[in-house]
């Protein structure tokens, strides 16, 4: 037990020497790391536009010389360069203002594993100083998690702490997807906005205890006044990893056979899928045996895909919804206590704008989260740059007898912060920091601390961990949302 516990800590304290020692050109000042972040609005109003108005497009983000240029594919096991395209990553962007006279809101969905903040701020950087959409007081971009796309944050290459993002790749990305935003502006129409909610059964699967998830999919609809254009927005729950970890091709994973079920089955229709809370892991409800490879990974993921979009189509029981979106975001200052992701930050392979503490011993990560409504209160959108546990969302914690730390989880859940009548999260929305785990149930091997999974003493295997920033993050990030809520309201 001593040397498991002097291990442990001389971990620690080479992260804080590293840490302490690093010139500060490494660290991000505060200014530079929010400066093309669009805060939304001081207050929420209740007045209604007249009408809505919204626009989308879209841009191919594959490569053509996929086969040619090394591009590891993410998700899974490092090391895994692409050999061919199985279908396209996309970015797919949707304008919408009220016309209330507050500005307009970009959502924008990448076919990506995730992106850092400092990528997306990049984007917002190429759409601000383009001055081609006036008046435009947020720009939100997520990612779908597709586990078989190409490396976008550098953690999936050839080897230990050797990044996998490919540069040229990268900036194409950016330009594409600015692009995407900027003609999703010029290609709005008028016309009307619409919501319904539809409980899925057996689709959902929880790799770990508590088994809990979000089970509704949630459909929003714009349709023109001149019965043109029809726009889809659907968020639902689920890793997009249902290729496998054998894949050696490009995809977009099971969201990309949804969206083309729906726009076959709707003409001039055009579809944007949205990641849910997915922490946990929630999955598809045959996940283990794509990770046991005993199924047909491409057969079943078109299929899983396939249903979604059946489930999609068949809503046909919408609301309307009054002409009023409200949307505020907050930067964020999350602390890194895993001193993995620090080094991998440090040698370059991660790119996160991060901080360094007064004392210089400890990194914080540059992030930010926000909150929309649409409709004066009817929906509730939570915006989570990582991967939320779900229980943060609707309460259902382990017990202190059942938790991994013998504690209570003590927050304000994130349903609890608002009375919109439907509540849905965005997950992986403008950041990537991994796993977002209640502090109860957040367990760390001792001897290798955020290097190897920790057993609990229930023999949990608590694999998440290693995947995400430290035990302060979901309290950072609920705390801020909580404060940011009562603020605007």
């Amino acid at each position: 037990m001593k040397y498991r516990t002097l291990t442990a800590k001389s971990i620690g304290t080479l992260a804080k020497t590293i840490i302490s020692g690093m010139p500060d050109s490494y660290f991000t000042k505060e200014s530079d790391a929010d400066r093309y972040m669009l805060t939304g609005d001081s207050k929420f109003t209740s007045r209604n536009g007249e009408k809505f108005t919204c626009g989308f497009a879209s841009s191919v983000l594959t490569p053509d010389d996929v086969t040619k240029e090394k591009y590891y594919i993410a998700g899974y096991g490092s090391n895994n360069p692409a050999q061919g395209v199985l279908d396209d990553m996309y970015a797919r962007a949707f304008y919408i203002d009220d016309n209330t006279g507050t500005g307009g809101v970009v959502m924008c969905v990448i076919d990506a594993v995730g992106l850092s903040r400092h990528d997306i701020n990049l984007i917002r950087k190429l759409v601000i100083e383009s001055r081609k959409i006036p008046c435009l007081k947020s720009i939100n971009i997520s990612a779908t998690h597709s586990h078989s796309a190409i490396d976008t944050q550098g953690l999936w290459g050839e080897k230990l702490f050797s990044c996998g993002r490919n540069e040229k790749f990268m900036e194409s990305l950016r330009k594409k997807t600015a692009d995407a935003i900027i003609r999703s502006y010029e290609n709005r129409k008028d016309g009307k906005l619409y919501y319904s909610v539809k409980q899925t059964e057996d689709l959902q699967f929880d790799c770990r205890t508590p088994d809990t998830f979000d089970s509704n999919l949630t459909k929003i609809r714009f349709e023109s006044s001149d019965g043109e254009k029809n726009i889809v927005i659907v968020n639902f729950a689920s890793h997009a990893e249902l290729l496998g970890g054998c894949t050696k091709t490009v995809s977009a994973d099971f969201p990309a056979y949804m969206i083309k079920e729906i726009e076959a089955n709707n003409e001039n229709c055009d579809v944007v899928f949205i990641n849910g809370a997915i922490g946990g892991m929630i999955s598809a409800k045959e996940i283990k045996k794509v990770y046991r490879e005993t199924i047909d990974c491409e057969a079943y993921t078109k299929e899983f895909g396939k249903m979604l979009g059946e489930i999609v189509n068949s809503m046909t029981d919408e609301k309307e919804l009054p002409g009023c979106i409200n949307i505020k975001s907050v930067p964020l200052r999350i602390k890194a206590s895993n001193f993995v992701l620090i080094l991998a930050r440090l040698l370059k392979v991660l790119n996160n704008d991060i901080a360094r503490s007064s004392k210089r011993s400890e990194a914080f990560i540059y992030s930010e989260t926000g909150y929309i409504e649409l409709g004066n209160g009817e929906i509730g959108i939570f915006m989570i740059p990582g991967e939320l546990f779900p229980e943060l969302y609707n309460g259902e914690f382990l017990t202190e007898y059942m938790s991994a730390t013998g504690k209570r989880a003590e927050y304000t859940i994130l349903k609890d912060m608002t009375d919109a009548k439907h509540t849905f999260v965005i997950g992986l929305c403008n950041d990537e920091l991994g796993y977002i785990i209640p502090d109860n149930d957040f367990f760390l091997n001792d001897k290798l601390p955020y290097i190897d999974s920790g057993k609990d003493v229930f023999g949990r295997n608590h694999y998440e961990e290693t995947n995400s920033t430290g035990p302060e993050t979901a309290r950072t990030i609920l705390d801020a949302m909580h404060n940011l809520i009562r603020g605007v309201k």
